[in-house]
């Protein structure tokens, strides 16, 4: 069993890795365009999307605080996590110390009942130790856990402190994070730490979604790397302690709106300024309007290329303050710098080495497509990855890409576009969410059978 720095370690490298992979899946979506309608050669366009993908990554960190601490509970308990439930019974039967005898007032008439019940000395049954567990997540939630009183002679860390003196202002998982390192040290023999065994939640989401990267990535298929790694994380999250510990309104809301949201806003933005370019320039001679915007296609294919960066990047990001969350190394999901850094330059890396089956999709299989077609699609997705990211959301530059170069092609006429291809890239992110979330399921159990975990 690998110690929890170690399994830190661990995460750390593969989130790392995951940030290259996601480099070179995904450089298709800032350079396909410019390269397919020949403005700049490959070599330059993924130079440029390198650079531009690094500068992105360092402006933001509202997507990685999203992933950090909207997704998953990392804070709740399981039964797992009561080490003795009979020394644990007992201390809530006959309350002696002030943490017991608070957290005795906090017990559900069920859990009360079922102490009554109880004789100390005798083993927990499963009916009590669950009814435990539900008041221990019920009681992080609340505001009122702590006092220098009930926690006199307990060795907390200064920040555990200050953030409990201030828990009415903390948010949600903060405060559950927080309350939890109390009743932690409050019971250091009854109450396990569940920092290892969710290093390995992590560990196994990162997996599931490198699989799924890389199986699409071998076929040519442009799904999202940003919901494999999201699927990945539910999938394991589930897996380890049932539905409860994944955050559903945090997905419905950060991921799944915007997952049908971003690629309809990208086909909406793309469909009216290419509509728009059209009327504009209808008595402009066609040589004319491709060579102006060949030169006009390099700026936007640069703010694509830095609106993925400073979306894409900040997965890889969240995920690893997350395992720093989880580990009690940090306080709250707040980015370190050295994390923004090294993410930031795995995804240039990454991005470097191209992907070139992906492009081909990208750029030739869609449409037929021209410098003014490139441009105007590359804009469309650069603002809805601009304003995604501003909320924290993290969308799928894959997604908005495509959906641009639809609407693009729709604004044409409807048989510009090659919907067969719009069917099978549709069906391929259907399926991604589910199929990392399998793949990071298993990768959880492998894990935890080769004795990575408890």
């Amino acid at each position: 069993m690998l110690s929890v720095s170690l399994l830190l370690v661990l995460v750390v490298v593969c989130a790392l890795a995951f940030d290259y992979i996601n480099g070179f899946h995904d450089t298709a979506n800032a350079i396909a365009t410019v390269v397919s309608t020949r403005v700049l050669s490959p070599r330059k366009a993924i130079i440029m999307a390198a650079c531009l993908n690094f500068v992105g990554a360092l402006v933001s960190t509202q997507v990685a605080i999203t992933v950090a601490s909207g997704l998953v509970d990392t804070a709740r308990f399981q039964i797992a996590d009561i080490h003795q439930p009979a020394a644990l019974a007992a201390k809530l039967q006959h309350p002696a110390d002030p943490v017991s005898q608070y957290l005795a007032t906090q017990l559900s008439p069920e859990t009360q009942a079922l102490l009554g019940q109880y004789t100390v000395g005798t083993a927990a049954s499963q009916e009590l130790q669950g009814a435990m567990v539900a008041d221990l997540n019920r009681v992080i939630t609340q505001t009122d856990l702590y006092s220098a009183e009930r926690f006199a002679g307990i060795a907390l860390k200064p920040k555990t402190v200050a953030k409990a003196k201030d828990s009415s202002k903390l948010k949600p998982e903060e405060l559950a994070n927080t309350n939890r390192a109390l009743l932690e040290k409050g019971y250091p023999q009854e109450l396990d730490s569940n920092q290892q065994t969710f290093q390995v939640v992590i560990l196994a989401a990162i997996l599931g979604a490198i699989a799924w990267n890389l199986i699409t990535w071998k076929f040519g298929i442009p799904s999202s790397s940003s919901h494999a790694l999201i699927g990945g994380l539910c999938g394991a999250a589930i897996i380890h302690g049932g539905l409860p510990f994944v955050l559903w309104g945090g997905i419905v809301k950060k991921v799944l709106v915007p997952l049908v949201g971003s690629p309809a806003m990208g086909f909406v933005i793309g469909f009216l300024l290419m509509g728009g370019i059209f009327r504009t320039l209808a008595h402009v001679h066609p040589g004319r309007v491709s060579a102006s915007f060949r030169h006009l296609q390099i700026f936007s294919a640069a703010a694509m290329a830095f609106t993925h960066g400073l979306n894409d990047a900040q997965k890889s990001m969240g995920i690893i303050t997350m395992a720093l969350v989880s580990a009690r190394l940090i306080p709250e999901p707040v980015v370190p710098t050295w994390v923004v850094l090294s993410c930031a330059i795995a995804m240039a890396l990454g991005t470097s080495v191209g992907g070139w089956r992906i492009i081909k999709t990208m750029g030739h299989k869609i449409i037929r497509l021209e410098p003014v077609h490139g441009f105007a699609a590359e804009t469309s997705s650069a603002i809805v990855l601009f304003v995604t990211s501003h909320f924290g959301m993290p969308v799928s530059t894959t997604h908005v890409i495509s959906g641009s170069i639809f609407g693009v092609g729709a604004s044409k006429r409807l048989s510009a576009v090659r919907w067969g291809v719009a069917q099978s890239m549709v069906m391929a992110w259907v399926l991604t969410l589910p199929a990392a979330g399998l793949v990071a399921a298993l990768s959880y159990e492998l894990l935890m059978l080769v004795g990575l975990g408890k």
